[in-house]
């Protein structure tokens, strides 16, 4: 079947596309029906049924012969250290793990943080969760001890399984400080705590509430699957929220197997056995998804990579883990490339590794500019695939659906909507637009299964935040257009839709005309304040290593390239060149942020960044612009 066929057959009867797809899972009760609606707006799927997904991530490749297959390769060029685990051996450890939670009171429905670094034990702790039908949280290993503490007060976790230290290229990072300041912070206490002790930092353990990740498993007994519901939650997922309150993204088990498993052959385009690797965090939705879960679901061996795309050793690392590992299927951010482009712009490591295992590459996490995306097509010589989700809705919502049909490449657009998705753009008053306009990207409700039903304890800040403000759709929060022949370019944050002197104009056009010239390897484009004309654009710019070029005379060619590209309307005057930008440790780069600093407004330090220090370099860039005053 083509695209159109499956994406016209998921809408002629959703009912019928659903359960047809939940064939790939093995239920307890299987489910009699996929949607539930009598609580509109909050849909859920496959309320009915019962299940485990530890069961359909590990077990049942065990018992259906596959046991001795590679379930998880673990990669470490910071500590040189690769190992593999089998299915069989991730079951037992899995149930161990389980099975020792389960001796001291973790049951069903209760809920566990774990703050753990990129090693095997994070998702081995992941999977016992799900195994005891508990509600994990993870929360991306090293953040700051009142971000952890609010997290713990807003799920009260029972136990928190956190590692002793995570490891940086040249600094380890100290966990257990931070996990006993949080908890020093947190009004909720949890029971008890398990702590992997890594070699490179042995932790202080609290008598009494603090145990030894091995020593706690010591003589228990294994823990069997237990049976959930297919609408209890899986797991929460923190995301930033714009309070600054964090929001919890639930994720109900029934519909999160059902989607990722349908994801793993149709979108990325692997069968059970294959290698696939996503380059990313289990702190991240990425992590969730397509580290843990949905390969090990669909019977595939993950890589659990612990480097970065340069420094560990070089701008090689990622072309090596795909050679020695025979990865297939390759997902990373686009800001990963733009790091080993901006080391290795003509791809000399590119050439020193056999890539001919690897047939496809995606990105997500943010918005792909078009040379960064033909930089890769030109050195991998393999379809690099844009592709759109968000951590609330858990997997791919517009694609290139590589594993049905390999469509058209567009660059700049993530391509079309798959099954459950009907893309529209509507103006501020909710009027749909026509093909080529720019405005809100909403989908009708109900979103598929494996998206969020809610979020944790705040059904009222879910639908003020996702449906309030278009009644019947998601609102996506991004803002974007849709071309004649259905494909949708995300072309920024709606936050990041300027308005300069009456024309609505996006970020994301500017910065894909200053990805284009030769010497950028990297940038962002603000909106500052300006009496005039209501917002003015500025450009940020990283050069490429070695461009050995003028400042000044790059910035004024970019000037005069967005002027060709987009016109005297986009009023670009102001660019600077900066070291760095400030970003997320997922890669997300903090426009919002940059934003206050320009405009002189106070701002919340957010949770997620990578390096504090960056702000205040950005402050200094923009001071020499006049602003940030």
């Amino acid at each position: 079947m083509a695209y159109q066929d499956v994406y016209q057959s998921w809408k002629k009867d959703p009912e019928a596309f659903w359960l047809e797809a939940a064939k790939g899972i093995d239920w307890v009760e299987a489910p009699t029906k996929a949607l539930f609606d009598d609580n509109a707006p909050m849909y859920e799927w496959f309320s009915d049924a019962k299940v485990n997904t530890c069961w359909n991530a590990v077990d049942r490749h065990v018992e259906n012969g596959r046991g001795e297959q590679t379930a998880i390769i673990y990669d470490s060029p910071i500590t040189h250290t690769k190992r593999e685990i089998s299915y069989v051996e991730l079951r037992n450890r899995v149930a161990n793990l389980a099975g020792a939670l389960r001796a001291k009171g973790v049951e069903k429905g209760d809920r566990v943080i774990i703050y753990m670094p990129m090693v095997p034990e994070a998702l081995e702790a992941m999977l016992a969760c799900a195994r005891l039908g508990a509600v994990h949280s993870v929360v991306f290993g090293g953040f700051a001890a009142n971000e952890l503490a609010v997290r713990i007060d807003d799920c009260k976790p029972k136990a928190i399984i956190a590692a002793s230290c995570g490891l940086e290229p040249g600094r380890v990072v100290h966990y257990k400080p931070l996990l006993d300041g949080a908890i020093d912070l947190a009004e909720h206490k949890p029971d008890f705590c398990v702590i992997l002790q890594r070699e490179q930092e042995v932790a202080e353990l609290v008598e009494g509430r603090d145990f030894n990740w091995h020593g706690f498993q010591y003589g228990v007994e294994p823990a069997e699957c237990v049976p959930v519901n297919g609408n209890d939650p899986a797991y929460i997922l923190y995301t930033s929220g714009t309070t600054g309150a964090p929001k919890g993204v639930i994720r109900a088990t029934g519909g999160h197997l059902v989607a990722l498993n349908w994801t793993m052959k149709n979108i990325y385009n692997v069968e059970p056995g294959d290698v696939f690797w996503a380059a990313s965090d289990v702190g991240w939705v990425v992590g969730h998804s397509y580290i843990c879960y949905g390969p090990l679901i669909h019977g595939n061996t993950t890589i659990v990579f612990e480097g970065k795309p340069v420094g560990t050793p070089d701008a090689g690392t990622f072309w090596r883990v795909i050679q020695e590992h025979n990865v297939k299927t390759f997902f990373t951010a686009p800001t990963a490339f733009r790091a080993v482009k901006r080391e290795d712009p003509t791809g000399e490591f590119v050439k020193k590794y056999d890539l001919s295992c690897l047939d496809q590459v995606f990105l997500a996490g943010e918005r792909a500019d078009p040379d960064t995306i033909v930089w890769a097509q030109e050195q991998l010589n393999v379809p690099i695939i844009d592709h759109w989700w968000q951590t609330e809705l858990g997997y791919p919502a517009v694609c290139n659906p590589v594993g049905i049909e390999l469509m058209p490449v567009k660059l700049g657009s993530p391509s079309v909507p798959l099954p459950g998705y009907e893309m529209k753009i509507l103006d501020e008053d909710g009027n749909e637009l026509p093909p080529g306009e720019l405005g809100a990207i909403v989908t009708p409700l109900p979103l598929p299964p494996g998206t969020f039903p809610t979020l944790w304890n705040a059904e009222d800040r879910y639908k003020k935040s996702y449906l309030n403000t278009f009644p019947g759709y998601y609102e996506t929060g991004d803002a974007g257009m849709i071309d004649e022949d259905g494909y949708l370019y995300i072309m920024a944050r709606t936050d990041d839709v300027i308005n300069v002197a009456g024309h609505r104009l996006s970020t994301g056009g500017m910065e894909e005309v200053l990805a284009g010239h030769p010497d950028v390897a990297e940038c962002a484009v603000i909106g500052v304040s300006d009496a005039l004309k209501g917002q003015m654009p500025v450009g940020f710019l990283c050069l490429n290593s070695g461009a050995g070029r003028d400042n000044a005379e790059v910035v004024s060619e970019v000037v005069k390239l967005v002027r060709e590209k987009i016109g005297p309307v986009a009023a670009f005057k102001l660019a600077v060149v900066v070291d760095r930008l400030p970003k997320t440790r997922s890669g997300k780069i903090l426009r919002g942020t940059m934003v206050s600093i320009a405009d002189g407004k106070s701002y919340k330090m957010p949770a997620t960044i990578d390096d504090p220090a960056i702000l205040d370099e950005i402050t200094d860039a923009l001071k020499t612009l006049g602003y940030a005053s």
